[in-house]
């Protein structure tokens, strides 16, 4: 974790190799993921700066991901470039300033669940706030869905989020307008932590109206971003960090999202991680709510309508189960089949 003030926070050569890395390559270059995955993070960086791999190396790498050594060399020579303005001990330095942190693999706060990903698996996360990151995740539930959310996908994202966090599961999302920061919110009413996945370095407020909201989850839960320090948004990123939010979780609920939505983008990084997908319904007349009946319909999604039945689909059996859904009592119910065909006989009327 954080150390104290005026302290040099601790930085192997491995850290810093991943930090420098970070700066290298986008989010989630399945390239250099396999490379790092090769060769180690040092190794990888130092064959970088030399500005050509070796010859059993750059071969092992294009056979492995199908693409020639001249893909593999630019590749090379883009990563190089900017590896040129790289200062990972500044970025160490800068992010223990701020309270920051760089997680990596093998860290005991790094959520083991991103090894799933594979050679997609970020290189390193910058982290922000008081909670533990893996713990945090070790019960945790993605919730997704629109930017322009209607009344009702707030509500239901709010509701949702808060139902989980009185159970004692945390809520990730990715920090956006609409029904990500209903979710965050609704956390935060209880006293669970929340999770937000950044698709900009965690020292670079987006969207802007959102200081507040990440002042609160910074005291109660983490920010977290693969991008390194004063990273700006792309569409690629917001892309790229979606199946982030999917690896983390246990499962992902949709709570309100149009056909192209960008939650159903996440979705498809759930279903490739063999992880849960609810959907929550709505109106059958609203386009706000169209992405969602397709994953129903489709079969990508189960039907959830409370947080009773998102545990019921991705807890532990037995304890997470959701009650039967009953209707209301009447005096009918407690009949024999016998005194039900008796009364049934008695005429209903004089």
């Amino acid at each position: 974790m954080t150390e104290p003030s005026g302290a040099v926070p601790l930085a192997d050569e491995t850290r810093l190799a991943r930090a420098a890395l970070m700066r290298a390559g986008e989010s989630g270059d399945p390239l250099l993921g396999r490379l790092i995955e090769v060769c180690g993070p040092v190794e990888a960086l130092a064959q970088i700066r030399e500005g050509a791999l070796t010859t059993e190396i750059g071969g092992r790498l294009a056979h492995d991901r199908g693409r020639t050594l001249r893909d593999v060399q630019a590749k090379v020579t883009g990563w190089r470039t900017r590896l040129l303005a790289a200062d990972p001990v500044r970025d160490v330095l800068a992010g223990h300033e701020r309270g920051a942190r760089l997680v990596v693999p093998g860290d005991i706060e790094w959520p083991s669940q991103l090894d799933d990903l594979e050679v997609g698996r970020p290189t390193g996360l910058w982290v922000e706030g008081a909670a533990d990151l893996r713990f945090s995740c070790l019960r945790s539930v993605a919730i997704v869905g629109a930017r322009a959310a209607t009344p009702y996908g707030v509500h239901v994202a709010s509701a949702m989020g808060a139902e989980l966090g009185q159970e004692g599961w945390t809520v990730i999302s990715g920090g956006a307008y609409g029904v990500d920061s209903a979710a965050h919110r609704g956390a935060l009413t209880t006293e669970a932590p929340t999770v937000a996945v950044l698709a900009c370095g965690t020292d670079y407020c987006y969207p802007s109206g959102h200081h507040d909201l990440f002042a609160v989850i910074r005291e109660r839960g983490v920010l977290i971003s693969e991008s390194p320090p004063g990273a700006h948004p792309t569409r690629s990123r917001f892309l790229i960090r979606n199946r982030l939010i999917a690896a983390l979780s246990r499962g992902t609920v949709v709570a309100e999202a149009a056909l192209r939505s960008g939650a159903l983008n996440t979705v498809n990084h759930a279903l490739a991680l063999h992880r849960h997908v609810g959907a929550v319904p709505g109106p059958v007349t609203s386009e706000s709510s169209a992405g969602c009946h397709a994953l129903l319909r489709q079969g990508k999604a189960q039907c959830v309508t409370n947080a009773a039945e998102v545990l019921d689909l991705i807890g532990a059996i037995g304890a997470d189960l959701a009650p039967e859904p009953k209707g209301t009592i009447i005096p009918l119910d407690s009949l024999s089949p016998e005194a039900r065909a008796v009364l049934d006989a008695i005429p209903s009327r004089g």
